[in-house]
């Protein structure tokens, strides 16, 4: 096992150590909307807590990665938190990872692998410029593109046809909590809906 400095910000990816980047505004922002749309629900509900991105994740096979957004359902008892670390070690249900320019291939790639292999339930990969979610879920050990979620403008939305908005899906459903849905709006508006 590689002996680092547990505090600094760095993940190790197959044994590769990579500092992280310092977050941007948008990102920000983004992390803290899916923490009070998914981690809210599932507080109040008591179905499980969602983590920020000031979390280590050790997953089980070496690798430790700070994912944008983590969420553990309640049932999952195959992990330890150490809250004094604020280190988690097993797999969380659900990782979200939001694009910056330095680790998009990262996150589209290696990450994801990882995620997969280790056996996180749904990964979302959030691209903050096109605004859109791609979704993957865990079935018999492989991801499969469950389908790419985007925001749209109203502008663009009043020169679509009806027949194009009805094909729209304005809403995430959250799998490991049992299809919640999420606005995509409020992911990347400016208000809450």
């Amino acid at each position: 096992m590689l002996a680092y400095d547990i505090r600094d910000d760095y993940e190790i990816i197959e044994g590769e150590k990579f500092m992280a980047s310092s977050p941007f505004k948008r990102h920000g922002k983004i992390v803290g909307r899916l923490m009070f749309t998914i981690g809210t629900y599932a507080f109040i509900n008591r179905l499980g807590t969602a983590f920020s991105d000031n979390l280590d994740v050790h997953l089980p096979d070496g690798n430790l990665l700070r994912p944008d957004f983590i969420f553990v359902n309640a049932a999952n008892d195959k992990f330890v938190f150490d809250n004094e670390d604020e280190t988690f070690y097993g797999v969380p249900d659900m990782v979200a990872e939001i694009f910056s320019r330095l680790t998009m291939k990262r996150d589209m790639g290696i990450k994801k692998d990882i995620y997969e292999r280790n056996g996180v339930k749904e990964y979302w990969i959030i691209n903050p410029w096109s605004e859109s979610i791609e979704v993957y879920l865990l079935r018999d050990g492989k991801y499969f593109l469950d389908d790419i979620y985007q925001n749209y403008p109203d502008a663009e939305l009043k020169n679509l046809t009806e027949e194009e908005r009805a094909e729209i899906k304005f809403e995430i459903p959250v799998a490991v909590l049992d299809s919640f849905k999420v606005k995509i709006r409020n992911i990347f508006g400016r208000y809450f809906e």
